[in-house]
């Protein structure tokens, strides 16, 4: 019989074995369980760190909000900071990344960060054009001026402009809609109605013109918007559509045949522009036009034209007879000492409004730092084509070689062009023809009316007959880049 030895010891070394690897087993797990505690524990901190930092920023953002993007702080946080509710804080984000987007298109700008966001939310998106690089913000250029200083001339730099949408005097469709008695109240009055007018126009919202034409247009349709012709935006494809045959239209295109305007075409065309300019004589109180400048739809800019006003004078007395004839019957009264003074009231009212906007723009309140030019009209008739890349410098606007080609055949003339509104002349030439051909007296009534601003511009007073005609003595003070604030 074999010994049984042997076989008990085999089988106490196997029940070893089997112990051990059953404790390796064990300890394995617990060191799996341990590394998967350690783990949880290192991205619960990682999370607590995380909504830290963002309350925080939640913390910081009701007077941020309220500071950068007028949001109503309530709109995302309560009082205490804390949230309302998820729904209404996914609410107050599309807003705010609303107005941020909105913001960044005006700016020129578009945010890399949300587009890449877009990306990774998932879903097919359509290609859109790439933006150029440089893409320039969109400017609204108003030319302010009053009537016979020589606004039709310097508007042309920027109709001539292919990139502008450039409209002529719209505001004169509501002076001749909306009656306002001069002075006080109703000059305030008629005032915010130009101003409310101006922003609807520079955000192409040419409908707002349609209830002052008269006859109201039919579809969008007229035949009467007051000087059409006087802008090659409303001339050009696809605003000008096929001509209709017996429809007259009283201001027509000057170099092509076209149908009656359509308004809705003529607002895609404006969208569609890089920059919008306009002119506007009747728009006189700098100060109306603040929310104008502050709104972040609009990059406004501001250029106000000043003339001396003996030479105003002297073109509407030409220009516009027939409100003149009280001058004229003074003028040629020999016997007939005083001027009607309510005549002399209109003129010192019409010089001191003047007055007072270009003192404003001088004084370079915060609202207007940057957006105000003032340029009198006989810089600009002396040397036109440095007037003019002056004027686009500060509008942030390139100028085209087409403009300075403009200026170039409009300004060396042999004759100067026929009509009111003319803006073919031999412009270093005839700014200073009125004072040949205006009576003195009639120059002395002006600068007693008018002496205050004239000296703010630069205006040389006359101390006698001798001196207004003298060619040899200058009437104008040089100024600069003074003008430019």
């Amino acid at each position: 019989m074999a010994p049984s030895f042997p076989m008990e010891k085999g089988l106490t070394l196997s029940q070893d074995c089997r112990d051990f690897v059953h404790s390796l087993k064990m300890r394995s797990k617990y060191a799996l369980f341990l590394i998967f505690v350690v783990i949880v524990f290192v991205f619960i901190e990682k999370e607590n760190k995380i909504i830290s930092r963002v309350s925080d920023r939640l913390k910081q953002i009701p007077q941020a909000l309220a500071d950068a993007n007028s949001t109503d702080p309530a709109l995302v946080l309560a009082e205490n900071a804390s949230l309302l509710s998820l729904s209404e804080l996914d609410s107050a984000f599309s807003q705010l990344k609303s107005r941020l987007h909105n913001l960044s298109l005006q700016l020129g700008v578009e945010p890399a960060v949300e587009a890449a966001g877009e990306e990774e939310e998932g879903g097919e998106k359509e290609e859109e054009p790439p933006r150029p690089a440089t893409a320039r913000p969109r400017r609204h250029v108003l030319l302010m001026a009053t009537t016979r200083t020589g606004s039709s001339f310097v508007g042309e730099f920027f109709n001539q402009q292919g990139n502008i949408f450039y409209l002529f005097e719209p505001l004169w469709h509501i002076e001749r809609t909306v009656s306002f008695e001069p002075g006080g109240a109703n000059a305030a009055g008629s005032a915010l109605v130009y101003r409310d007018v101006l922003k609807q126009l520079f955000l192409c919202d040419l409908y707002v013109l349609e209830p002052f034409i008269t006859p109201l247009p039919e579809d969008h349709l007229t035949q009467f918007m007051f000087r059409r012709g006087s802008s090659r935006s409303l001339c050009e494809d696809p605003v000008c559509t096929p001509f209709v045959k017996k429809v007259f239209e009283k201001y027509h295109c000057k170099n092509r045949r076209c149908g009656p305007l359509n308004v809705t075409l003529a607002a895609e065309a404006c969208r569609r522009k890089d920059h919008m300019a306009l002119k506007a004589v009747r728009m006189r109180q700098l100060e109306f036009l603040q929310p104008l400048a502050e709104d972040p739809r609009l990059d406004l800019r501001v250029i106000q034209l000043v003339r001396d006003p003996r030479a105003v004078l002297a073109s509407r007395m030409v220009a516009f007879a027939g409100k003149y004839k009280t001058w004229k019957k003074w003028l040629d009264d020999e016997g007939q000492d005083q001027l009607r003074e309510e005549e002399v009231q209109r003129l010192r009212g019409n010089c001191e409004s003047i007055r007072l906007s270009a003192e404003l723009g001088l004084r370079q309140p915060a609202w207007l730092r940057g957006r105000y030019m003032l340029v009198r009209y006989e810089d600009v008739a002396r040397r036109p084509l440095q007037k003019a890349r002056e004027m686009y410098r500060f509008a942030g606007i390139p100028l085209t070689p087409q403009v300075e080609d403009w200026i170039q055949k409009n300004t060396q003339a042999a004759h100067d062009g026929s009509g009111i509104y003319s803006t073919q002349k031999n412009s270093s030439e005839q700014f200073e023809k009125w004072r040949f051909s205006m009576p003195f007296k009639l120059a002395q009534v002006v600068q007693a009316a008018c002496g205050t601003a004239m000296r703010l511009f630069g205006y040389k007073l006359a101390e006698d007959a001798a001196a207004l005609t003298n060619r040899s003595l200058s009437l104008l003070e040089e100024r600069g880049t003074f003008w430019v604030t």
